[in-house]
This record gives C-alpha cells, sequence and structure tokens, in this order.
C-alpha cells in the first residue's frame, strides 16, 4: 500500500478482526491496486472530500495559546498561531503538541531550536511567546515550505531551512525542542549543544534514555508523554 499510495492511506474501522485499508485513487491507481492485491471494492468519493477535511482540524487552546487553522476564528485576547499544515506534519491538535506547549509555556525566553518542525506549531508558538532567535529545522520539504509560509502568516521572524538533524551540523542554542519519537529523541540528545531540552513524540510508557541530560519533568495526556531535560554541569 506504501508503494501504491505513498500519498497516504487510511484504516477504517470494523468491529472483529476485518482490516480494511481505503485510497484515494484514480482510474489508472485502482488497476494497479488490483494488479496486486486482486479483486476491491471501489467507489465514488463524495463531492466536497477537497474539503471535508477541514472538518477534523479543529482549534485547540493551551494557556493563554490558540493554535488553530485559517479557517477558524481565534478566542478573543488570545494569543493566536494560525496553522495551514499543507502537506507537512503538524496542525497542533495531537496531545504531544500540547504537552510540548504546556512544557514550553514555563520556560524562560531564550534563543531555540526546534528540530523537525512540521508545520512550525512549536517554533511560531515560541516566537509570539517571545522567544528568539529561532531556528526550525526539517528535512521534509514540504514541511520547511509549511513551516516558512505558517511563520510569515503568523508575521514572526523563524529561520527556517531544511536540514537532515541526525546528520547534519545543529546550531547552538539555549533550549531545543523535538517532537519526534523516541528513537529519534536518543539518536539526538548526545548531538546537541543547548542547556535544555523538551521532548515528545512518544507513548507514556516509554523513557527516553539520555545517559547525559538530568532528567527535570514530565506531563502525560491520552496516553502520550512529554519530557524535560537539563544538561548537568559536567556536561557542559
Amino acid at each position: 500500500m506504501l508503494e501504491l499510495f505513498p500519498q497516504g492511506f487510511e484504516e477504517v474501522d470494523h468491529e472483529g478482526d476485518d482490516l480494511e485499508l481505503a485510497a484515494y485513487a484514480s482510474a489508472v491507481d485502482e488497476e494497479r491496486f488490483w494488479q496486486v492485491f486482486g479483486p476491491g471494492a471501489a467507489v465514488d468519493v463524495e463531492g466536497d472530500w477537497e474539503e471535508a477535511w477541514k472538518r477534523f482540524h479543529k482549534p485547540i487552546r493551551v494557556g493563554p495559546i490558540w493554535v488553530g487553522p485559517p479557517w477558524e476564528t481565534a478566542d478573543a485576547g488570545a494569543v493566536a498561531v494560525v496553522i495551514d499544515p499543507g502537506r507537512a506534519f503538524g496542525t497542533g491538535g495531537h496531545a504531544t503538541t500540547r504537552l510540548c506547549l504546556e512544557l514550553l509555556l514555563e520556560q524562560p525566553r531564550s534563543d531555540l531550536v526546534d528540530l523537525g518542525c512540521g508545520s512550525g506549531v512549536l517554533a511560531i508558538a515560541a516566537a509570539k511567546l517571545g522567544f528568539t532567535p529561532i531556528t526550525a529545522l526539517d528535512v521534509d520539504p514540504d514541511a520547511v515550505a509549511a513551516a516558512s509560509a505558517n511563520a510569515s502568516a503568523n508575521g514572526v521572524d523563524i529561520q527556517v531551512r531544511r536540514a537532515d538533524i541526525f546528520v547534519d551540523s545543529l546550531p547552538a542554542a539555549t533550549l531545543a525542542l523535538a517532537n519526534v519519537t523516541l528513537d529519534a529523541v536518543e539518536l539526538l540528545a548526545p548531538r546537541l549543544e543547548t542547556g535544555g531540552l523538551i521532548v515528545s513524540g512518544y507513548l507514556a510508557g516509554q523513557r527516553p534514555a539520555l545517559p547525559e541530560w538530568e532528567h527535570v519533568e514530565r506531563r502525560q495526556e491520552g496516553g502520550w508523554a512529554a519530557d524535560r531535560f537539563v544538561r548537568p554541569a559536567s556536561y557542559t
């Protein structure tokens, strides 16, 4: 399915043990599907399918921060972070994003680097809160484009650039954010030149093993977790 539909497909909920995978497809894609899997079911999509996904992109509120799409109206008096994800990951609605924002709100304002920035939610929120300067990195060109466009739309100054955060040199900063995966966090941490680190992207039952860092606090929501670390003086 990944090879046939790299743009994405979905798992349809069913009772019992049946598994159904569905993808939007042209007639050519449908023929290729049948060649690989044999006969399958094909139905016409709803006429408003290009707009239907917007119904699932709802605003969230984390303290003073409002994160939502451009077709929604921000709460009066909120710190508005308007995000159009485009083809990048990150609408702000996931629990790991909210947990990172909760931890970020409590940190002293400083320079910051966002590693694996996606659509730029965390970097833009940080800029709105007064963190500066901010660098946002992602290997996905769609993410770089979305984060740059969203930063401009929000009127914040962020340096967004494409980089492989596991290979390329990383900028030194007072604080780093990484809403990625557990494996990615453990690979990234030894490469960082930062004094503080906020990480998420993994389940509450998982804990990053970062021997050169001191664990300070943990937040959990909906089975997901975020952690804050500082680098002890002996490692600086």
